[in-house]
């Protein structure tokens, strides 16, 4: 068996030349220039800003920025999804806000310089994708390079004697080769093969899931719309704007995008752990709806819950949040009903204290025949504790004890002001009291079936032994989402190939010695320093040892393959263009 040593002599320049072309191409990342200001003018400052732009360190200067970017957007309240709290902000910090108003924070991700940043980001990885693909093709329609003159200057090399003529190794060695799946062929005097292709192709697959990705986020963003309803216990909701509580939608929607479809809340189910740590926690929280789709659609029944929405096309109905609606019923002083719905309130606390408004604001006279408007504070707990607990706090969310907590007023509720008003709260602007025989704010705890009587015969209020329940859906559409999870679980799939597949070379050369008997040599190079290589390198030569009858050498007479690699006899891998 021989090995090289470091008294080898000194290597020449056509064989560093050698060197450096048996290592090229391992990789399609282009090789970036030594840094230098351009001096053919516009033209050359063009394309030197080009290369800077599809740069790895550009590249990851931008991924960075848009990651810093995202930050603002998360603390800072953003006016596409709570105005009210952009509002309030504004109003505590007026000097900030008006920074943050300037510096486009308030609306992160539609301002201009996240969207520059997004742009050119998206250019950097376009133009480093088509040279590397072109690179790519051109590789895979290559063979690999011929051997270099000498191969134990690489870093994983072994050389043996046999008595086999160089073809018959030359064979067996093409055999072996393309059997472990080895591009190979006979270059010269040597075997010539590669293999890790996929590398390069998952970091071109990488890179292209990261520019799906970035388009179908845009996409996403540009077309999507949110909105929440609450429909109570059979009611129903029709998928237009006019139907929403609230509504957003990116700077691209327009109503006609909305998928037409339409669903009825047949009843809400909610059941709740009743003893242990986890007490008042939900077990079956569902709504069962039935839906159509489109304006002439068959009704189809079905089941929203926390994690199944419903699903119709591009849109997903979530049920977000459930309360109860206590049926009202309120007569005027000679007995007519003016008022007579369910009454949605809204829950303050997990055990569901709910507080909302009842407002009449057409058909009711008072005694003296005038029209007013009448008004009620109301306040609901599903499970009172009593009149000794000192509080009109709910113990449980579930109705064991319902009670409803009403304060009556009359006069004019700012409805026909033209200004838009919360249904859950009421203006008393011009609203008076009812007062009691006491002299004070007419209030009273009702429980269902029970009476309020206004006073001076101006009526009463009925809480119903009806009560129903509401649930609150949220309708997301949002284009491009199915692309983005493709994107990413390609881009993961890229990742992991780039970093755990990697590209190598073999060369297998068989020459007669100047005894007569053929000298093997074998090397093995990596496109960075792996013990994979000699590791692979030594199992190929032991096969291909066994294959060939080993011949006795001038020292050792039972030779074997080595591929131990003794100090100063590698040659440093060539330093290759860095890639994103």
């Amino acid at each position: 068996m021989s090995k090289t040593t470091a008294s080898d002599p000194a290597p020449t320049a056509a064989e560093d030349q050698e060197l450096g072309d048996a290592g090229s191409q391992l990789s399609t990342a282009p090789t970036e220039d030594a840094p230098g200001l351009p001096s053919l003018g516009v033209i050359g400052w063009v394309r030197w800003f080009w290369r800077q732009l599809t740069s790895m360190r550009v590249a990851l200067l931008l991924l960075l920025l848009l990651s810093l970017g995202a930050i603002p957007g998360s603390l800072i309240p953003q006016s596409g999804q709570d105005e009210t709290k952009v509002a309030d902000f504004r109003k505590a910090n007026p000097t900030l806000g008006d920074v943050y108003d300037k510096l486009g924070l308030f609306h992160v991700y539609s301002s201009v310089w996240f969207s520059a940043i997004y742009i050119l980001l998206f250019i950097s990885l376009i133009g480093c994708i088509v040279p590397r693909t072109w690179q790519f093709v051109g590789q895979l329609r290559g063979r690999p390079p011929r051997a270099p003159r000498r191969l134990t200057r690489l870093p994983a090399h072994t050389t043996w004697r046999t008595t086999a003529e160089p073809d018959q190794v030359h064979s067996a060695a093409l055999a072996l080769l393309k059997k472990r799946r080895f591009r190979a062929h006979l270059a010269g005097d040597a075997v010539a093969a590669e293999k890790g292709y996929l590398r390069e192709l998952g970091n071109l697959v990488f890179h292209i899931a990261l520019i799906v990705m970035l388009v179908a986020f845009a996409w996403g963003q540009l077309y999507k719309s949110e909105g929440n309803k609450l429909v109570v216990e059979g009611d129903g909701f029709s998928n237009t704007l006019t139907q929403y509580d609230d509504f957003k939608s990116g700077n691209l929607f327009t109503p006609d995008d909305l998928v037409p479809f339409s669903f009825n809340l047949k009843k809400f189910t909610g059941t709740y752990e009743r003893t242990g740590p986890s007490k008042g926690t939900p077990r079956i929280y569902k709504a069962d709806i039935t839906y159509s789709t489109g304006a002439y659609g068959k009704d189809e029944k079905g089941t929203i819950s926390p994690n199944h929405p419903l699903e119709i096309d591009d849109s997903k109905v979530y049920l977000v949040s459930h309360g109860y609606a206590p049926v009202v019923t309120v007569r005027d002083g000679k007995g007519n009903v003016v008022f007579d719905g369910a009454v949605p309130l809204l829950p303050l606390d997990a055990n569901v204290t709910s507080s909302g408004v009842v407002k009449v604001l057409d058909g009711y006279r008072n005694p003296e025949g005038k029209k007013e408007q009448l008004g009620f504070n109301a306040f609901f707990v599903p499970t009172f504790g009593g009149a000794a607990s000192g509080t009109m706090l709910s113990q449980f969310p579930a109705l064991d004890y319902p009670v409803l907590a009403l304060s009556a007023y009359h006069g004019d509720l700012g409805a026909d002001s033209g200004i838009p008003q919360s249904v859950y709260q009421m203006d008393k602007t011009n609203m008076k009291e009812f007062k009691d025989s006491k002299g004070k704010l007419l209030k009273k705890l009702l429980r269902p079936g029970e009476t309020m009587k206004l006073p001076n015969g101006a009526g009463s209020v009925t809480f119903g032994k009806d009560i129903k329940e509401w649930a609150g859906f949220q309708v997301v559409q949002e284009p491009g989402g199915g692309w983005a999870l493709t994107g990413a679980l390609a881009a993961i799939g890229g990742l992991a190939a780039s970093l755990f597949i990697q590209r190598r070379r073999v060369w297998v050369r068989a020459v007669k010695g100047a005894d007569g008997v053929t000298v093997v040599e074998m090397a093995g190079l990596g496109r960075s320093e792996s013990a994979k290589v000699p590791e692979e390198l030594g199992e190929l030569a032991g096969i291909l040892y066994d294959e060939t009858p080993p011949a006795p050498g001038p020292d050792d007479p039972a030779d074997s393959p080595d591929t131990d690699q003794e100090p100063g006899t590698a040659t440093p891998v060539p330093a290759e263009g860095a890639e994103k």
